[in-house]
């Protein structure tokens, strides 16, 4: 439902639970970038490899270059075009 729900999933399942994360940007309580980066400063080696890709209805450079900063592997805009969602896919996986 938000960010910390997203970071206490990640940080809360045994390792390999989840094959990859789709990470909406804005979210209640804290935003995608931010549980990303919480996530990714976990102390498991599964938080820092899990793979997570971003969702947005941001679109612009800045955004991309947001996400990738933030430890996020991939970005797609939203509306998904199935496309985008499988060249991301096959990038990352």
């Amino acid at each position: 439902w938000d960010g910390i729900e997203a970071v206490d999933c990640l940080a809360n399942c045994p390792d390999g639970y989840y094959d990859m994360v789709f990470m909406d940007i804005q979210m209640p309580r804290m935003n995608g970038y931010d549980a990303t980066r919480a996530i990714r400063s976990s102390a498991r080696n599964y938080c820092k490899r899990v793979p997570i890709v971003a969702m947005t209805a941001n679109a612009f450079d800045e955004d991309r270059r947001n996400a990738l900063e933030s430890g996020m592997n991939g970005f797609l805009s939203k509306p998904i075009v199935i496309d985008d969602l499988v060249q991301e896919l096959r990038k990352i996986l």
